[in-house]
Formats: structure tokens, sequence, C-alpha cells
């Protein structure tokens, strides 16, 4: 029994986190843009293009033996999985694009073969987990500025960044248990945003401002206590002066 609960977990996991289904954030438009290099209304063509796509293979007919992932940042979208012919395949990416006049551009990384396994949809939910954790474990670029999506132990990286973001992204993604190989989908840029720049410069002020504060308690802590202690000694010194 606990065998058959273990497995069902990883299959609820694997759905949801390979893509196979959408996540609930895409039902909703409110939209958070706090640290998003998108702007509000970018994040959510985003969102309203990634729901058509997860919906539209239930749909169509032709697409009934295949197994289709998306992914999608700036309206550029990415498309994996597998299909039983390479004619379906080339339908898929095809009929990608007419899914949603928005969209500008569309990787197709499916292969021709077998639906991928439990499993192994399991696996790549794993692995894109750890590569997420491990974009949090480092300073050079905010987690929010690179999505990941695996599949067959391939990890794909998609956002807008700079050379040495993407460089760090890449490298951070590697450490990953099982990754076969780490593809780069990036949109470039040349410097970082100058807002997210001076967001950044504020917020170090605020920190410099608070450990200021912080230090000048201390100091003045520090202070209260050594005068409670002299007063302390000043009041045995005169309860043991004779008179």
């Amino acid at each position: 029994m606990k065998k058959i609960t273990l497995l069902l977990l990883l299959v609820i996991n694997s759905l949801f986190l390979s893509g196979c289904l959408p996540a609930v954030s895409t039902l909703s438009t409110a939209v958070s843009v706090n640290n998003d290099r998108r702007t509000a209304g970018e994040v959510l063509d985003d969102r309203t293009i990634a729901f058509k796509l997860f919906a539209w293979p239930s749909t169509d007919a032709e697409l009934n033996e295949a197994h289709l992932n998306f992914m999608v940042y700036g309206k550029t979208v990415l498309i994996t999985g597998e299909t039983p012919s390479n004619a379906l395949r080339k339908y898929a990416a095809s009929q990608t694009k007419a899914q949603d006049a928005k969209i500008k551009q569309v990787f197709n990384e499916i292969t021709v073969g077998p639906n991928s396994g439990l499993l192994n949809r399991a696996k790549d939910a794993a692995i894109t987990a750890q590569v997420e954790a491990l974009f949090h474990d480092q300073e050079v670029f905010h987690p929010t500025h690179v999505r990941v999506m695996t599949e067959n132990q391939t990890v794909y990286l998609m956002g807008a960044v700079t050379k040495r973001e993407a460089d760090k992204a890449v490298k951070a993604a590697a450490k990953a248990k099982w990754v076969k190989k780490v593809v780069k989908l990036f949109n470039y840029l040349k410097t970082r945003p100058a807002a997210e720049v001076e967001r950044d410069r504020q917020r170090e002020l605020v920190a410099q401002k608070k450990s200021e504060l912080k230090k000048q308690q201390a100091e003045l802590d520090a202070k209260k206590s050594a005068l409670k202690q002299q007063l302390r000694a000043l009041g045995d010194n005169a309860e043991g002066t004779p008179y």
C-alpha cells in the first residue's frame, strides 16, 4: 500500500511540475511583477498563451497519441515531449503558433518516439525542483528571471538575462542530479534594467541604514550597561563607608 501511495504521489507531482497540467496561477488575472523583468501586461499575455496551449492538445484529435509540454516567456514558446511520427512533430509545431496571434517564436524540441513513462516524468519534475532550489542559493540573478522545464533529463532555461546571469544559471542547473544536458533559450540583455539596479541600490541603502541603527543601538545598550555597573559600584561603596 505504501509503495502504491508513493507512486501516486510521484505521478501527481510529475503531472503538475512537468507541464502536463496548467498551473493554478495561469487561471488568475492577478499578476505579480515585483521581481519579474516583464511588464504586468507581458506576464498576463504569457499566462494566457500558456493556458491556451495546455488546453489545445486535448481538443485536437491529431494529437491524441502525442505527449506535449509547453513553456512560455516573452511570447516565445518552447514545445517538448514526444510524437509517434515526424509528420505529427511538424504538425504540432506549425499549429502551436496558430493557438494565439501574439506568439512570436516557437522552439520545437519534440522528439519522435514513444511517450515518456510516468517515472521518467517524475524524475524530470524532481530535476526541475532541484534546479529551482539551486537558483535560490545564489546571488547573481533573481530566481524569477529564469524559467525552468525538464524533458527527458534535459533542462531548458528561458528568460531575459545578461550573459553573466545566463552563465551562472547554466552552471547552477548542471549541478542538479540526473541532468544530462542544459539548453539555453534566453533573450540576452546588454545590461541589467536601470530600474532594477536602482531598486537594488535603494534596498542596499535601507539595509545599510538598518545596520547602522542596530550598531548605534548596541553601542547605546553597552553604555547603559556600563553606567548601571558604575552606579551599582558607587552604591556598594556608599553602603560600606564608615561615619
